[in-house]
């Protein structure tokens, strides 16, 4: 079997639980890392170079690159993959604002043969994945409505890096950095948003990002979602329900590496032909969290197979950046105050 040679630019929590991963699969080896912590050049007792800087790491003879950056560097260095040649896989967000996504399509565009691959880890959660199938059949009738709500109690949690509270370097707060996966899955369950109405807020902890983000989304054929992004939820909150007209899937609680967001389950209702609103239930309750290695397998697989991306794709991280933008812009006031728009063309860092 073909056996890539794999760099993660970022050897953080993500790039080294991706390394976890990496390290399984009998297509791949990982040859080096980066990340400016580690303070020096130098070789791991396995093998494996490091390096503190991404150019150092493209010198290596690399196929695949895994970005695992923060926002304000990871459209620069997957451009920087792109160009050397390589697969890149890059974690979400795609970078700071609609403009780092407008250069990455730039580059990628006038590429033929290499895959990009954007990784929205929550779409290859089994309960996300059972859930799609039971809408997507529709054994339960057609969509009605979306209610989602995803929250954390700070905006730096774990121990992560500051740079997640500076505008500059993040451009955005809670909704860019952890909402995105519930803009992204109701996406994938109701399809594209055409109507926007929101309200931002950084009243909690007075950072120039948002810390609240409260949103009405409405599809062209009718579906309407609710989504309340937080970075004051003192308990840590997952959860997504999806109505139906035949009953209801509901999403609560994520396998997540911090174990904050409670027992991962899917609850499927039955509509109740006599309304009195208590229909039968069926729970299902996940204790495996798969998501990891699906998603590496995929791009993985992609890359071997010649496959299409179907999941995390490029279209999927412009749209769901796109819709990230529209809510802020929906808010009149928070667009004013920090010059945004959803057009990626006059798009600018605040």
């Amino acid at each position: 079997m073909t056996c890539f040679n794999v760099g993660i630019a970022g050897y953080g929590i993500v790039g080294k639980r991706r390394r976890e991963v990496i390290d399984k699969h009998p297509a791949v080896r990982l040859t080096a890392v980066c990340d400016q912590t580690l303070g020096k050049t130098g070789v791991f007792q396995d093998g494996v170079k490091f390096f503190q800087s991404y150019t150092d790491l493209l010198s290596e003879k690399l196929d695949i690159l895994f970005v695992c950056l923060p926002n304000y560097l990871a459209a620069e260095v997957t451009i920087a993959g792109l160009n050397k040649g390589l697969h890149v896989f890059c974690e979400k967000p795609p970078g700071r604002d609609l403009t780092d996504m407008a250069r990455v399509l730039t580059c990628y565009n006038e590429l033929a043969n290499q895959k990009l691959m954007y990784g929205f880890n929550h779409r290859y959660h089994d309960s996300v994945q059972d859930a799609l199938e039971i809408v997507q059949s529709q054994k339960l009738g057609s969509v009605i409505n979306l209610r989602a709500v995803y929250g954390k109690s700070q905006l730096i949690t774990f121990d992560q890096s500051s740079w997640r509270t500076e505008r500059k370097s993040a451009g955005g707060g809670v909704l860019l950095d952890q909402g995105i996966h519930m803009v992204d899955l109701l996406r994938l369950f109701a399809g594209e948003f055409t109507h926007v109405l929101s309200f931002i807020s950084n009243d909690v902890w007075g950072y120039d990002v948002e810390d609240n983000a409260y949103a009405l989304l409405k599809t062209k054929d009718g579906k309407v979602a609710m989504l309340h992004s937080s970075a004051s939820q003192w308990r840590h909150r997952f959860s997504l329900e999806v109505s139906l007209t035949g009953g209801a899937v509901k999403i609560s609680g994520i396998l997540s590496s911090s174990k904050s967001y409670g027992t991962e389950t899917l609850t499927v209702s039955y509509r109740d032909k006599c309304h009195q609103g208590d229909p039968k239930e069926q729970s299902t309750r996940y204790n495996h969290d798969p998501s990891w290695e699906s998603e590496t397998g995929i791009f993985i697989d992609s890359i071997l197979y010649d496959k299409d991306i179907v999941n995390g794709s490029v279209n999927d991280a412009l749209e769901t950046m796109r819709l990230v933008y529209k809510i802020y812009c929906a808010d009149p006031q928070w667009q004013r105050k920090w010059n945004l728009t959803d057009n990626p063309d006059l798009q600018k860092n605040g």
